[in-house]
C-alpha cells in the first residue's frame, strides 16, 4: 500500500463520512455484544431493504429535483400487488407442495411487485409530473412538493375506495426452519429479503456506473442542458428515473410484505426512514444513501432495544437534527447534486 494511499484512508477517517462510519461500526458491535447478535442481524436486514426506498428516492432527488412525498404509496402498491398475485400461488402451493412455485413463488410475486411499480411510475411521469414540467419552469421544487403531497393524498384514498382498509398480509413467504447466524435464528423470509436487496443495489450501482444508460442518467443529473447538447433524450431519461425510482420503493414493498401487511397508510414508516436516510447522507447522493440506511436502520434496533418501540421514530429524528446542525449538506454531502457523487 502507497503512502498516497494510507494518506487518502487517514482523511476519509477524519471526515465526516470517516467517523460516522467508524462511530456506527463500533456501536454495533458493542450493542451485538452487549445484547446479542440478533441486534446486528436486524439492523442488516432493516437497512437492506431501507436502502431500496432510500435509493429510489435519491433518484428523483438528484435527477429530477422532486422532493417526494408520494414515494411510501409505491411501496403500497408493491405490497398490494404481491399480495394479490402471492395470494393464489400460495393456495396453489398447499394443494401442490412439490411445485416448483414452493420455492420460486415468492419471487414471482415479488418480481411483480417490482413491474407494478415501474408501471405506477411510467403512469405518473405522463399523467403527473410530465405535465407539470412543461408548464411550469417557475417554483419548480414547491409546485413538484405540493404535486406529490396530493399525489400522495389521493394514492392513499384510491387504495381504501378499491381494496378497502383491511390489512392484506401473509404468514411468510418460504416455509422451514429459520437459518442459524452467529447463534441468533432469523427466518428465511428476513435472510431472503436481505440477499435481495443487496443483489438489488449491487445490479442498480454497476448499472448506474458502467453502462451508457446509468452514465446518461448521471449527465443530466449534473448539467441537463449540456446532456441535451450532446445528445441524450431528456425526456427518456427522465422516464426511466422516476420509473425505477418507483420499482425500487414497490420491490421493497413486496419483499417485506410479510412485516409490512398492505392497508392505505402502510408506506408512511418507509417514506419517513428513507427521508431519515436522504436528509442524514445528503440530498442526490445514492452511494451515502445506502451508507445511510444501515446507520439509520442501525438507530432504529437500538432505540427499540433500549428506549422503547414508541421512541424508534424521535430518536433517530433528534441525533440526524444535531448531526446536520454541523453539517448541513448531510455526512455524504457534497457541493455538486448529483447521483453517485463521492
Amino acid at each position: 500500500m502507497s503512502k498516497k494511499t494510507v494518506s487518502d484512508f487517514i482523511t476519509w477517517i477524519k471526515s465526516a463520512a470517516g467517523i460516522s462510519i467508524t462511530l456506527s461500526i463500533a456501536v454495533a458491535v458493542f450493542a451485538s455484544i452487549s445484547s446479542g447478535p440478533y441486534l446486528l442481524v436486524n439492523t442488516i436486514v432493516t437497512g437492506g431493504m431501507l436502502a431500496l426506498v432510500a435509493t429510489g428516492l435519491t433518484l428523483m432527488l438528484g435527477v429530477l429535483n422532486i422532493a417526494m412525498f408520494a414515494h411510501g404509496e409505491y411501496f403500497m402498491v408493491g405490497s398490494l400487488t404481491a399480495y394479490y398475485v402471492f395470494t393464489p400461488i400460495s393456495e396453489y402451493i398447499v394443494e401442490h407442495p412439490e411445485s416448483w412455485l414452493v420455492t420460486f413463488g415468492p419471487l414471482v410475486a415479488i418480481l411483480a411487485a417490482m413491474a407494478a411499480g415501474a408501471v405506477a411510475g411510467v403512469i405518473s411521469e405522463k399523467l403527473v409530473f410530465g405535465p407539470l414540467r412543461k408548464r411550469s419552469t417557475d417554483n419548480w421544487v414547491m409546485n413538484s412538493f405540493l404535486l406529490t403531497v396530493g399525489l400522495s393524498v389521493l394514492l392513499i384514498n384510491l387504495h381504501q375506495l378499491i381494496f378497502g382498509a383491511d390489512f392484506k398480509g401473509i404468514v411468510g413467504y418460504w416455509s422451514g426452519m429459520p437459518i442459524s447466524i452467529a447463534d441468533v435464528y432469523i427466518s428465511r423470509d428476513r435472510a431472503m429479503a436481505f440477499v435481495i436487496s443487496a443483489v438489488i443495489v449491487a445490479l442498480f450501482y454497476l448499472f448506474m456506473t458502467y453502462t451508457k444508460t446509468g452514465m446518461a442518467i448521471r449527465a443530466v443529473s449534473q448539467d441537463i442542458v449540456g446532456a441535451e447538447i450532446v445528445g441524450i433524450d431528456i425526456e427518456k431519461i427522465v422516464l426511466l428515473t422516476i420509473s425505477l425510482a418507483c420499482a425500487l420503493a414497490a420491490v421493497a414493498g413486496g419483499s417485506l410484505l410479510f412485516m409490512f401487511p398492505s392497508y392505505p397508510t402502510v408506506g408512511l414508516e418507509p417514506l419517513y426512514m428513507a427521508w431519515f436516510v436522504v436528509i442524514l447522507s445528503g440530498l442526490g447522493n445514492i452511494l451515502g444513501a445506502v451508507a445511510g440506511a444501515f446507520m439509520v436502520a442501525l438507530l432504529k434496533v437500538i432505540t427499540v432495544e433500549y428506549v422503547g418501540a414508541g421512541w424508534d421514530f424521535v430518536v433517530p429524528s433528534a441525533l440526524i437534527m444535531l448531526i446536520l446542525i454541523f453539517k448541513p449538506s448531510g455526512i455524504f454531502g457534497s457541493d455538486v447534486r448529483g447521483v453517485l457523487d463521492k
